[in-house]
């Protein structure tokens, strides 16, 4: 018996131990037990208490009673229907379905605690020495008890005071981030407000602002209707005024007449009285007898000549485009292999023909003659290879740009900033024509091969073609937003390129001005841009030194050489189309072959090359210096 009373106490201690219940370890545990004595348990009854005891109070009857004056059968029998469901409802009892619990054996809660703690040989200790004892009878198989609720209830409560821990510390997390997240939306909030406010005050300045314009506005209307109907007085007044000069001119003819007019004017003058004579108008027959004076006379050619002006222009027609061209010559000429490409240029000699920079050269088409132009706004026709000048031309009021030789040669165009296009006879020397209608200096001009027209690009970023026979303008071409720097004939075409400093090229068809074709790919404003002799391919430099070559059958790019940082003002091929030569801001010359891609320099200015050009025979180069020289290189 007291193996059997003492079966259970041990095993609670053993729960208690492993639950973390006691305060100390196994060994104290023993120590307690051995003072205190053992532990067991004790049946107790707890007897209810009787209700004969229990004192009720009592309910008075007066709230239920009916009032004087309003007895109704109907409404006591509906009153003693609700009493009766009343107390129905107080009397029900809510059942709640149990449910068994059982309870757990002290052996397996100890056998799931040492498998949850991962204890398997002290697991298999227990399990042997407990099925020991079973077998030997010493103790039975439930005889060791159950597990008390409390101490179920203490891992169940601590199970989820670790869940409730886990839940705060994500909320915590959460209430951070919100915080956080609310700081910065009341940030962002701040920002925004501040912005509105300064939007809202921009626009009531704006509305302001647009108030004060529109009362400018409103206040200059009635003066420029003042000045509109003085302007019409004044022109009446002017032309009657022209009228009265024309009609005293008629009128004075005769010395006599004169020296009568002069008298009276003496008279006035002194104070005298004069009687003027009457002047009779002579008619039409007389005044063709009458003598003629040199004023008479010169009004007289004036007219004759405006006259004969206008009825040449009225008789002329516009020049027709060719639609059936010839073809290029150059396309025979320029075979690969008829001789091999030139580069080792030296320095020849240097001509000085202009007291300010140098800004174009150009070459005769058959004759041992260039031209060269300068910003001291004249012209010179050099000999070579003396360099003696044979011709200069004279009658730009500002700084030349350009020119260009008719295809027969014995023209020549010449572009200027003081916004004219101008034509010059080689024979004489002389201007034979000049074209007006830009508004800001022209950059470049080119003669179509058909030699009936003449093209020319501005500063204003437009160009225009010219009728040389009509002399008018026959079409503007618009859609550059910069200035167009240069502008050249697709050799034996109708095609027109432009490059402008909106850093692209423009493919124009001459007969109805409409823009074919864009090029894009230069990252600065576009200096230069010309053809091939053969046509099949386009150089262009740019304002940082860089030079592409175009496929002008494709469009497409095919090679991008940078020399740069120093500017390419100009670029130009020779007759055989394998030398592209670029004149440089820093007064180098580079030479690109274009077989290998090697780049050769020629070194010799002293400042700022302006432009180059070769020779026919591509065997002598020209580059002009912005120092007002020509260095010739063979």
């Amino acid at each position: 018996m007291a193996s059997q009373k003492g079966m259970p106490s041990s095993a609670l201690r053993v729960l208690e131990e492993a639950l973390g219940m006691g305060s100390t370890a196994a060994g104290d545990t023993a120590e307690a037990v051995a003072a205190e004595g053992a532990y067991y348990l004790e049946q107790v009854t707890i007897t209810e208490a009787s209700e004969d005891d229990y004192e009720y109070e009592e309910i008075p009857d007066d709230n239920y009673s009916i009032p004087e004056g309003e007895e109704d059968l109907a409404k006591a029998v509906q009153m003693v229907q609700e009493q009766a469901t009343d107390t129905q409802i107080l009397e029900q009892k809510t059942v709640l379905s149990s449910k068994h619990a059982v309870p757990e054996a002290i052996e397996d809660f100890l056998c799931n605690f040492l498998i949850k703690m991962g204890m398997t040989r002290t697991l298999d200790c227990f399990q042997s020495e407990w099925y020991e004892l079973i077998q030997k009878g010493v103790t039975e198989l439930r005889g060791g008890g159950h597990v008390p609720d409390v101490y179920t209830q203490n891992m169940l409560l601590e199970n989820e005071n670790k869940i409730l821990k886990k839940d705060l510390k994500h909320c915590k997390q959460a209430a951070d981030k919100a915080r956080e997240d609310l700081l910065k939306t009341q940030k962002e909030r701040d920002f925004h407000r501040m912005h509105h406010k300064r939007t809202v005050q921009e626009k009531d300045k704006l509305i302001n602002d647009l108030k004060g314009l529109k009362l400018h506005y409103a206040s200059y209307e009635p003066t420029i209707r003042v000045l509109y109907e003085k302007h019409h007085a004044l022109l009446k007044q002017k032309m009657l005024t022209s009228l009265e000069r024309d009609r005293a001119v008629g009128q004075v003819k005769r010395p006599s007449k004169i020296s009568g007019l002069q008298e009276a004017l003496k008279c006035m003058e002194i104070g005298h009285s004069f009687h003027a004579p009457e002047i009779r108008v002579v008619p039409n027959c007389e005044k063709k007898n009458a003598p003629e004076g040199p004023t008479q006379k010169g009004l007289r050619e004036a007219r004759e000549q405006s006259k004969r002006k206008t009825k040449m222009k009225v008789n002329t027609k516009d020049s027709v485009f060719p639609t059936d061209m010839q073809p290029n010559p150059n396309l025979c000429l320029c075979k690969e292999n008829i001789c091999p490409a030139k580069f080792d240029y030296k320095l020849n000699n240097i001509f000085r023909l202009h007291e300010l920079p140098v800004s174009c050269i150009i070459t005769h088409p058959r004759k041992d003659i260039l031209i060269s132009c300068g910003e001291d706004r004249v012209w010179k026709v050099v000999g070579l290879p003396k360099g003696n000048v044979l011709l200069t031309g004279l009658g730009h009021t500002d700084w030349l740009s350009d020119c260009c030789f008719h295809p027969s040669g014995n023209k020549l165009a010449t572009s200027s900033g003081d916004t004219t296009v101008k034509l010059w006879d080689l024979s004489k020397g002389n201007c034979i024509l000049t074209f007006e209608g830009h508004t800001h200096a022209v950059w470049s001009c080119t003669w179509h091969s058909c030699g009936d027209f003449v093209a020319s690009s501005s500063l204003d970023t437009t160009s225009k073609i010219w009728d040389v026979n009509s002399e008018r303008c026959r079409c503007t071409l618009y859609g550059h937003t910069d200035s167009v720097n240069s502008i050249d004939f697709l050799p034996c075409s109708n095609i027109l390129l432009t490059g402008s400093a909106d850093k692209s090229l423009s493919a124009w068809d001459a007969r109805t001005g409409k823009c074919e074709q864009s090029l894009y790919g230069h990252m600065h404003s576009i200096n230069d841009a010309t053809f091939t002799p053969r046509g099949h391919m386009i150089a262009s430099c740019d304002a940082c030194g860089v030079t592409k070559l175009w496929d002008f059958r494709k469009l497409l790019p095919i090679v991008s050489i940078d020399v740069g940082p120093s500017p390419g003002n100009e670029v130009n091929f020779d007759s055989s189309g394998q030398v592209l030569a670029q004149a440089s801001g820093n007064g180098v010359i580079h030479l690109l072959d274009l077989k290998s891609g090697q780049i050769h320099k020629l070194m010799g200015h002293e400042s700022e090359a302006h432009t180059v050009v070769f020779s026919h025979d591509g065997e002598t180069l020209f580059s002009g210096d912005s120092d007002g020289t020509i260095r010739t290189w063979s």
